[in-house]
């Protein structure tokens, strides 16, 4: 399945497809006009609850990947989501600054697997 990871603020490409942001807060110092986002999807993000337990520490990563999976096989937005990529290929934008700790990486792993 094309799924691909981006932070929000690296340059958009048109190698990118769909540009799907992932987070539940808009991106700080972003606008919308320069941000190049097809659809925000909010609603796929962590839980605010689980987003804050987080607070991107590496150390509650392994525990962090659990609970969110947990939220994303309740959440029907995925299959939403795994459609689109059915369709060709689609980016995932978020903008955490730890791109190996980060919620995309969890969901892009979720769409890949079925």
């Amino acid at each position: 399945m094309p799924v691909q990871l981006k932070r929000i603020y690296d340059e958009k490409s048109l190698s990118d497809g769909q540009r799907i942001l992932v987070d539940r807060l808009w991106p700080r110092g972003m606008s919308k006009a320069s941000a190049g986002v097809d659809r925000w999807m909010k609603e796929i993000a962590p839980s605010a609850e689980l987003r804050n337990w987080f607070g991107h520490k590496p150390e509650r990563w392994e525990e962090f990947q659990k609970r969110y999976r947990a939220e994303l096989r309740q959440n029907p937005a995925l299959e939403e989501l795994r459609a689109m990529a059915q369709q060709g290929m689609v980016t995932l934008l978020y903008a955490a600054k730890d791109q190996t700790h980060n919620h995309a990486l969890v969901l892009q792993d979720m769409l890949r697997d079925r």
